[in-house]
């Protein structure tokens, strides 16, 4: 048996990854920032950190980071089943390769947590060092992603 997906659900599926990961780029440095003051909460003066405390960033940053996680894993996925649904192919390169080691470092670094909680210092430093190189290659994502999306555009008005 067969089954064909028809062409307007194969055309527009490919804009639902471009929008999700533009939107995670957007929950990542909110989550970076929740990190930062869960890091300024933790170094801070008792008076200052008895009103930090009551921002609970510590418990938002893992509410968002585990949300983050969860459709960073599930958007590369998807972005590869719609790539391979439209041209019968994955297209091996750069966004591809990047992509895939952003889901490799968010899930590091998400494993990190139950060391930090325990007051690890190294799993700290390695989960910010993770965390860094993952926004920077984020950015890079959302430059090539932009071109991707030029190009599926070109061709749809081409047709």
């Amino acid at each position: 048996m067969n089954f064909e997906i028809p062409q307007s659900i194969k055309v527009w599926s490919q804009f639902a990854h471009p929008i999700l990961m533009w939107v995670l780029l957007v929950v990542t440095l909110y989550a970076g920032y929740l990190g930062f003051q869960i890091r300024r909460t933790r170094n801070a003066a008792p008076e200052l950190r008895k009103e930090l405390v009551k921002g609970k960033f510590s418990v938002r940053h893992h509410q968002i980071s585990s949300i983050l996680l969860a459709f960073m894993v599930l958007g590369s996925i998807s972005a590869m089943g719609v790539t391979y649904l439209n041209s019968g192919k994955l297209f091996v390169g750069s966004h591809l390769l990047a992509g895939l080691g952003m889901t490799g470092l968010i899930a590091t670094s998400a494993s990190l947590t139950p060391y930090m909680q325990k007051g690890q210092d190294w799993a700290r430093y390695s989960h910010i060092t993770l965390n860094l190189i993952l926004v920077g290659l984020f950015f890079w994502q959302a430059v090539t992603g932009v071109q991707i999306v030029q190009n599926i555009i070109n061709r749809m008005t081409a047709a």
